[in-house]
């Protein structure tokens, strides 16, 4: 543990405690947040570039502390959360409230905190010898996507923004993070034909149809289970596939026209899930011919749900280095969730995941993060304002 570790500043905490009492649950508007810390950067003389959704109901928002140095480090974070409808929590998930140490709420652990901190610490960064900027990139969307940062980033380019790294906030125990898997998620519609089921040969059974590709994703998984070269240091130390949701028929006596499932592959750094994805197609392509003997309208539709890119940085990178030494820690860890960190990795950005409280903690009844870890994030911004050199 850092040992310049102390307690949580009262600034800190109250801009924690009002970010999550803001409801931004995916499905919500995330200006409330947004504007929050706009209103307090213009406060300090700091300007913020907005970029909206297409409906203008959620915005990114990027801002350098430090104009004119030569390049910055990001302080990246999400700001929707998760939602909590069915959870059994003791209290108000917008509460805030503080108790045995620890805030709770929807957002605290992941990942608010961390947002609040660097906000806080907004003026430490303006008066920073250091020789680098410090930039906020805080997006929209991430917890259905990662659909926000995408476009933060394409603004960021556009505004010849080049900066030299960047630190993710997402919650690691303030446990520098150099690895993650990606996470690709599907739909797939089935279109076939519907008949009495006493006639089925004049029918294509869409439920069966889906079963087969079904089928396919499950025969994947075990493969990946049984060939794959392990990635030691994950819980599962190889790409998984599994189908979380499935959708179709009317009747018992109707053979089904339509069915609709859902699936996902989390893929290892070095594994490739587009090739995944792609082998998934294949197969169901395969199986139309057959089908289309029978409706020429049947088949299969695929729709991207969401792409996130893995993660692979390095315990070598500067930034790796720079984590290590602000945070007071020794190791690095890898994790099982995915962050943005695999987006700004590919954008030619060296990335590092680290930020206060448990994994563990989010999306739970309940969630919290101890104000010991607030604490240890609040030493490691100071220790950024006072950085020298990276690495």
């Amino acid at each position: 543990m850092n040992p310049m570790t102390t307690a949580v500043s009262p600034r800190a905490l109250e801009l924690a405690q009002a970010m999550v009492r803001m409801n931004t649950v995916s499905a919500n508007s995330n200006l409330p947040l947004i504007h929050l810390v706009r209103d307090e950067l213009a406060r300090l003389g700091v300007a913020s570039r907005l970029t909206f959704n297409q409906e203008k109901t959620k915005a990114n928002l990027f801002a350098t502390l430090g104009e004119g140095k030569p390049a910055g480090i990001i302080l990246s974070g999400h700001t929707d959360t998760v939602p909590w409808d069915g959870q059994n929590w003791s209290g108000d998930p917008l509460s805030a409230q503080v108790r045995d140490g620890k805030l709770y709420g929807r957002g605290s652990a992941d990942m608010k905190s961390f947002i609040a901190i660097a906000l806080a610490h907004a003026e430490v960064f303006l008066r920073s010898n250091a020789p680098f900027a410090i930039h906020f990139a805080f997006s929209y969307d991430e917890e259905v996507g990662c659909f926000g940062v995408k476009e933060l980033i394409a603004d960021m380019r556009d505004a010849g923004v080049k900066p030299l790294a960047c630190i993710v906030g997402e919650p690691t125990n303030m446990v520098p993070a150099i690895a993650h898997k990606g996470v690709y998620r599907y739909k797939c519609c089935v279109r076939g034909k519907e008949a009495h089921s006493s006639l089925t040969p004049q029918s294509v059974n869409a439920i069966e149809m889906a079963a087969r590709v079904i089928g396919k994703v499950r025969d994947m998984a075990e493969g990946f289970e049984r060939n794959e070269p392990r990635y030691e240091g994950f819980d599962v130390p190889f790409s998984t596939a599994s189908v979380g949701q499935f959708h179709g028929g009317i009747a018992d006596n109707v053979v089904p026209r339509d069915a609709e499932f859902r699936y996902e592959f989390r893929d290892l750094p070095t594994a490739d899930a587009r090739a995944m994805q792609e082998e998934v197609l294949a197969h169901a392509r395969s199986l139309e011919p057959a089908m289309k003997q029978v409706a020429p309208d049947a088949g299969f539709r695929f729709e991207t749900i969401c792409e996130i890119p893995s993660f692979l940085g390095t315990a070598e990178s500067s930034i790796t280095k720079l984590a290590q030494r602000l945070s007071g820690e020794q190791r690095t860890t890898q994790v099982a969730f995915g962050t943005e960190a695999g987006i700004f990795k590919n954008s030619g950005i060296p990335t590092v995941v680290c930020g206060p409280g448990s994994i563990t903690q989010a999306h739970q009844p309940d969630e919290y993060v101890s104000l010991e870890q607030l604490a240890r994030c609040e030493a490691f911004m100071r220790g950024l304002a006072a950085t020298r050199e990276i690495g």
